[in-house]
C-alpha cells in the first residue's frame, strides 16, 4: 500500500494482476487495491476503475514511501507476449535498518518515444544508465541521489505543454528540466525562467535556442544545427561550387538554420540560387528545383519528410551524376528503407534516389578510446546500452545516435551539482532547499554549468556563451546503400580531416551549373579539300570565260552583250570562289593570332567579288529597265535605238564597288579583329536590298528585247539564282554557326553553285552560238570592210520605215474621206424616211426600218470591208504599228 506506480501509454492493451508486497505480474484484469496505496501517474481514479487491460510498452515504476527501499527491479515493462520484464526477480519494499542519509534531487525529463523524432527510445535508457552510475559514486554528490521523473512528449509542443504543467504543479519539486526535441525545448526553455529552472537538452539542434535573451537558462549537449553550416561551406569550397539550392520544411529549427547558412555562404562568395520550402507535401517544391536547374541541393527536414522528398526526387529524376544532396546526419541509418504508408515508392526506388548523398553530423560518439568522467570508453558505453535495449536493432531504435548526448547530459548535471555544493554551503544554502522562487541556487547551478568541461562518451563536453555544445562534425556519404565516413571538420580551428574516399556516380564531383567550356573546333579536312577542288575548277572556268570574252570582244554579237561588264562578272566570280579557301582555314592551319587577318581577307574577297559579279549584272538590268519601261507615251520611240554610252554602265558598277570598299574600310578601322553581329547585320541588310531590287528589275524586263544588251534575259536568270541562294544561305549559316562543318559546307557550296550558274548562263550560250554558227568569222570580216556597218544598217532601216509610214498615211487619208461621204449619204436617207413616216398609219410607223435599210442596201458597209481586205496589206500594218 505504500508504493507509487508510473504508467506510460502504448498502442494496445495487456492485463496485469498485483498481489501483496511481492509483485508477480501477468496479463490479466487489474484489481486496484482497496486502500488506494498504488498510484497510477497520469490516470484518475475513475480511469483506473474503467481500465481492464494495459497497453504494450507500459512501464511501471515502484517507489516506496518513507524510509523504505525497493528490493529488486524498480521498473517493469509490459511485453507483447503478455509478460513483464525481469519476472525472475521479485520487487518488494524493505525497511532500512540504518535509514539512508542521502537527499533526493529530482530531474523532470521529457523523452519523445514517438513522433517526428522518437529519440527517447535510446536516450531514456542511456540517461538511466548514467543515473545509476552517478548514484553509486561516492566522490560525486555523496549526500544526494538523483532521480528521473520522465514522460513521453511525442515530440509535440501541445502534448509537452500538458506534461510541463504536471511536472511543475505536482510534487516533488524538480531542480532541473531535460527536454528532447527542439520544438519542445523551445516551449520548456521559454517558460522555465519563470520558475528559476535550469534547462538542459540532449537532443535540440534549433539555432533559435542560442538566443540568451529569450532562453536565459538553457544549455544543451546537442550542438546547434548551425554547426553544420561551417562544414557545408567548407565542402562547397573544397569541391569548387559557387551556386547551391535549398529545400526546407517550414519549422523554426530549419528556417533559422537556413538563415544562418545564407549569411555564411554570402561571406564565402557562394550564391543560393533557388530556395524552396514546404509544410507537408514537398511535390511542388521538388518540381521547382528541377525546373530551375538546381544541382547542389541542401535539404533541411525531419526523417519522415525526408522519405516524402526523395520519393518525389525519384519521380522527377532529380538524382544521379549531375546532382548532390546534403542532408542532416541524425536520421536512422536505414531511414530510406523503412516502410512508410505516406509515400508510394518502393525501397529499391528510394535506394536509387538517395545514392551518393552527403550528410553532416555532429560527432556524438568519441572516436578515441578515452575514459572520461564516467570511467567508460565510448565502446564500453555502446555495449552496455545494447544490453539495456534488450537486443533491439540500433538502426530501428530512435535516438540511438544521440544516446551518448543524453548520457553526458546527466553527467554534466551531476558534476555541476557537485560543484555547487561548497559555494552554496558557504552561503547557508543546500541543494535540497531548492524551490521555484530561490534564485541563488539557480544562479550557482547556472555558473557551474557554464564552466563545465569534462570528457564524456560523446567527446569533450564544453558549452559556449549561448549554452550550446562545441563539437566536431562528421562527414559521411551514402555509398552502395550504407554510410561511409569521408572526413571530420573542427569548426573551432577550421581544420578539415579528409579521408579521400568520397565516391561519385560520374567521374568526379558534379558541376553546380551548366558549364560553358571554350574549345577549338576544327573543320573536316575531307570536306575542305572537296569544296576547294570545286572552287578551283570554278576559277579555271572563270579564266576560260574571261579569255573567251576578251578574245572575241570585236565580234558584233559579243559587243552587243557589253563584254567589259561580262569581264567584271567573270573576275567577281573568281574572287568569290577564292574566298572559299580562307573560309575553310582554321586553327589547324594557322596560328590563332593570324585569325583576324584571315577573316578580313575572306571578307574583302567575298565582298568585292560580290560587288563586281552581281554589280555588273545589276547594272545591265537597271539600264534596260530605265530605257524600256518609260510610261510617257509621247517620248520619241527612236530613243530605243540611240547610241548606248558604256561609261554610264561602268560608273554604276564603280558606285556599287565604292560603297563596298568604303564600308569594308570603315569596318576594318573601327573593329579590325572581330566580326560583330551589328556590322554583319548592316552588310546583310545592304546586300539583301540590292538582291531584292535586282529580282524586281529582272522581272520587269523579262519580255523586253534589245540588241544593245542582247544577254539581259540570261543576266536576269543569273540574278534569280544568285538572289535565291544568298537569301537562303545567309540565315541558315547564322543558325548553323555552332556546327562548323555544316556551316562551311552550306556557305561554300552556295558560293560555288551561284558562280557556276552565273558563268554557265552568261558565257556558255555565247560560246555555243559562235561555235555552231561561225559568226565570229563573217562579222569580223564585215567589220573590217565597212568599218561602220552597224550604224549604216540602222540608218537604212530608219529611212525605209519613214517611206512606208508616208504611204500608209496617204491610204488612211483616202479611207477617211470615203467614210465621211458614206456618213453623209446615211444622213440623207434618214431624213427622207422621216418625211414618209408622217403620212403612214400608226401600225406602219412601228415597223423596223433599220433592218430594212440594212437589208435593202448591204453595200453601205462593204467598202470598209474591201478596204480591210484589199488595200491594207498585213506586212504594211506591222510596219505602221512597229
Amino acid at each position: 500500500p505504500h508504493i507509487f506506480m508510473s504508467i506510460h501509454t502504448a498502442p494496445w492493451f495487456i492485463v496485469v494482476i498485483m498481489s501483496g508486497f511481492i509483485f508477480k505480474f501477468s496479463c490479466a484484469i487489474i484489481r486496484p487495491p482497496r486502500d488506494g496505496g498504488i498510484r497510477y501517474r497520469g490516470l484518475t481514479q475513475e480511469q483506473i476503475r474503467s481500465v481492464q487491460v494495459l497497453p504494450v510498452d507500459y512501464e511501471i515504476e515502484y517507489i516506496c514511501r518513507g524510509n523504505r527501499v525497493i528490493v529488486g527491479p524498480k521498473v517493469r515493462k509490459c511485453l507483447p507476449n503478455g509478460t513483464w520484464t525481469d519476472l525472475s526477480q521479485s520487487s518488494r519494499c524493505c525497511e532500512l535498518t540504518h535509514p539512508s542519509s542521502k537527499k533526493k534531487l529530482y530531474i523532470g525529463a521529457l523523452f519523445p518515444m514517438s513522433g517526428g523524432w522518437p529519440g527517447g527510445q535510446a536516450c531514456l535508457p542511456a540517461a538511466q544508465m548514467a543515473l545509476d552510475l552517478v548514484n553509486k559514486r561516492t566522490d560525486i554528490l555523496p549526500d544526494y541521489e538523483l532521480e528521473l521523473i520522465h514522460y513521453d512528449s511525442m515530440c509535440d509542443p501541445g502534448e509537452a505543454t500538458k506534461l510541463l504543467y504536471d511536472l511543475l504543479y505536482t510534487e516533488p519539486i524538480k531542480i532541473v528540466l531535460m527536454p528532447g526535441c527542439s520544438s519542445v525545448s523551445t516551449l520548456v526553455a521559454e517558460a522555465a525562467r519563470m520558475w528559476n529552472l535550469i534547462v538542459l537538452s540532449y537532443g535540440s539542434s534549433s539555432p533559435a535556442l542560442s538566443n540568451r535573451q529569450r532562453f536565459p537558462t538553457f544549455f544543451r549537449t546537442h550542438p546547434s544545427a548551425t554547426l553544420h553550416n561551417p562544414t557545408r561551406v567548407q565542402l562547397f569550397q573544397k569541391w569548387k561550387w559557387t551556386k547551391i539550392a535549398t529545400i526546407q520544411q517550414t519549422t523554426e529549427v530549419f528556417t533559422s538554420t537556413l538563415d544562418d547558412l545564407e549569411e555564411r555562404v554570402k561571406e564565402a562568395g557562394i550564391e543560393i540560387s533557388v530556395r524552396q520550402s514546404f509544410l507537408t507535401d514537398p511535390a511542388v517544391a521538388v518540381k521547382n528545383l528541377k525546373r530551375q536547374d538546381a544541382r547542389i541541393i541542401v535539404g533541411l527536414f525531419y526523417e519522415t519528410e525526408a522519405r516524402k522528398v526523395f520519393c518525389e526526387v525519384f519521380k522527377e529524376k532529380l538524382y544521379g551524376k549531375k546532382y548532390v544532396w546534403f542532408l542532416i546526419g541524425w536520421y536512422a541509418d536505414n531511414w530510406f528503407k523503412i516502410k512508410d504508408p505516406s509515400i508510394n515508392c518502393t525501397v529499391e526506388q528510394m535506394t536509387e534516389a538517395v545514392e551518393g548523398h552527403v550528410t553532416t553530423e555532429i560527432v556524438m560518439l568519441n572516436p578515441e578510446t578515452v575514459r572520461g568522467a564516467s570511467n567508460l570508453t565510448s565502446q564500453e558505453f555502446l555495449a552496455q546500452l545494447m544490453s539495456k535495449l534488450g537486443g533491439k536493432n540500433p538502426e530501428e531504435t530512435g535516438g540511438f545516435q544521440e544516446a551518448p548526448l543524453a548520457y553526458d547530459a546527466v553527467w554534466a548535471l551531476a558534476l555541476a551539482f557537485n560543484k555547487t555544493v561548497g559555494p552554496l554551503k558557504a552561503k547557508g544554502h543546500r541543494l535540497e532547499d531548492f524551490n521555484y522562487n530561490n534564485r541563488d541556487i539557480t544562479s550557482e547551478i547556472y555558473r557551474a554549468m557554464n564552466t563545465s568541461s569534462f570528457e564524456g562518451v560523446s567527446g569533450h563536453v564544453v558549452f559556449d556563451a549561448q549554452g550550446s555544445r562545441m563539437a566536431w562534425t562528421l562527414i559521411e556519404q551514402l555509398q552502395g546503400g550504407s554510410y561511409k565516413k569521408i572526413g571530420y571538420y573542427d569548426s573551432t580551428k577550421g581544420n578539415l580531416s579528409w579521408y579521400g574516399n568520397d565516391k561519385w556516380i560520374g567521374s568526379g564531383p558534379p558541376a553546380d551549373q551548366t558549364v560553358v567550356i571554350e574549345e577549338f573546333r576544327y573543320l573536316s579536312q575531307k570536306l575542305f579539300v572537296s569544296v576547294s577542288v570545286f572552287a578551283g575548277l570554278g576559277i579555271l572556268l572563270g579564266i576560260v570565260c574571261l579569255t573567251f570574252n576578251i578574245y572575241n570582244s570585236n565580234v558584233r554579237y559579243i559587243q552587243n552583250s557589253q563584254p567589259y561588264l561580262n569581264n567584271m562578272t567573270a573576275v567577281g566570280c573568281m574572287m568569290a570562289l577564292a574566298a572559299v579557301f580562307p573560309l575553310g582555314i582554321d586553327g589547324l592551319h594557322v596560328h590563332r593570332r593570324q585569325f583576324p587577318v584571315i577573316c578580313q581577307f575572306r571578307l574583302w574577297l567575298l565582298g568585292l567579288g560580290f560587288s563586281l559579279a552581281y554589280g555588273s549584272m545589276f547594272t545591265k538590268i537597271w539600264w534596260v529597265h530605265t530605257v524600256f519601261t518609260k510610261k510617257d507615251e509621247k517620248k520619241d520611240k527612236r530613243k530605243v535605238n540611240q547610241h548606248l554610252e558604256p561609261w554610264k554602265l561602268y560608273a554604276t558598277v564603280c558606285v556599287l564597288l565604292g560603297i563596298d570598299i568604303l564600308s569594308l574600310m570603315i569596318w576594318q578601322i573601327v573593329d579590325p579583329l572581330h566580326i560583330t553581329v551589328e556590322s554583319a547585320g548592316v552588310v546583310y541588310g545592304y546586300k539583301g536590298l540590292l538582291l531584292l531590287l535586282g529580282i524586281f528589275l529582272a522581272y520587269e524586263t523579262k519580255s523586253i528585247s534589245t540588241e544593245k544588251i542582247n544577254d539581259h534575259r540570261a543576266v536576269g536568270m543569273a540574278i534569280y539564282n544568285v538572289a535565291v541562294l544568298c537569301m537562303i544561305t545567309a540565315p541558315v549559316t547564322m543558325i548553323l554557326s555552332s556546327q562548323q562543318d555544316a556551316s562551311f559546307a552550306f556557305a561554300s557550296l552556295a558560293i560555288v553553285f551561284s558562280v557556276y550558274i552565273t558563268l554557265v548562263v552568261l558565257f556558255v550560250p555565247k560560246m555555243r552560238r559562235l561555235i555552231t554558227r561561225g559568226e565570229w568569222q563573217s562579222d569580223a570580216q564585215e567589220t573590217m570592210k565597212t568599218g561602220s556597218s552597224t550604224n549604216n544598217n540602222d540608218e537604212e532601216k530608219s529611212r525605209q520605215l519613214e517611206r512606208e509610214n508616208k504611204e500608209l498615211q496617204k491610204i488612211i487619208q483616202e479611207k477617211e474621206e470615203r467614210v465621211s461621204e458614206l456618213r453623209n449619204q446615211l444622213s440623207e436617207r434618214q431624213a427622207l424616211r422621216s418625211r414618209r413616216r408622217a403620212s403612214t398609219v400608226t401600225n406602219q410607223n412601228h415597223s423596223s426600218p433599220p433592218i430594212a435599210i440594212t437589208q435593202s442596201d448591204p453595200s453601205l458597209y462593204q467598202p470598209d470591208s474591201k478596204i480591210s481586205r484589199n488595200n491594207c496589206h498585213t506586212s504594211r500594218l506591222q510596219l505602221l504599228y512597229k
